[in-house]
């Protein structure tokens, strides 16, 4: 039972994570955040799992594939969203500058 349980969780979270990329290439942060939340609870479900079954070669291997798909996504996802988070910054320094020049210039 824990072993196919184990790599049906796998699945799962490889299907979070291929959504969270999809919903990080579309620019869609609130789902991208609702989306982290349901990987977060998988993993909690994957530790234990993962700690106490035993695979045999083909399920490792299997498990081995679904893990780099996981990496590649979270990868290209950490990567969208340093890139958003540096425009988000922009922005807010920016506004930053206005409202001071406002404030010290008057409008």
């Amino acid at each position: 039972m824990g072993n196919h349980q184990l790599i049906t969780h796998y699945e799962s979270l490889s299907t979070l994570t291929e959504q969270m990329h999809e919903a990080a290439m579309h620019g869609e942060w609130d789902h991208l955040v609702d989306l982290e939340r349901q990987c977060r609870q998988e993993l909690a479900v994957i530790m234990p799992l993962d700690a106490t079954s035993a695979l045999d070669e083909r399920a490792r291997q299997y498990k081995a594939q679904l893990i780099r798909k996981i990496l590649a996504h979270d990868a290209d996802i950490r990567s969208r969203t340093q890139t958003w988070m540096v425009q988000l910054q922009n922005i807010m320094q920016s506004t930053r500058q206005e409202q001071r020049l406002q404030q010290t210039y008057g409008s």
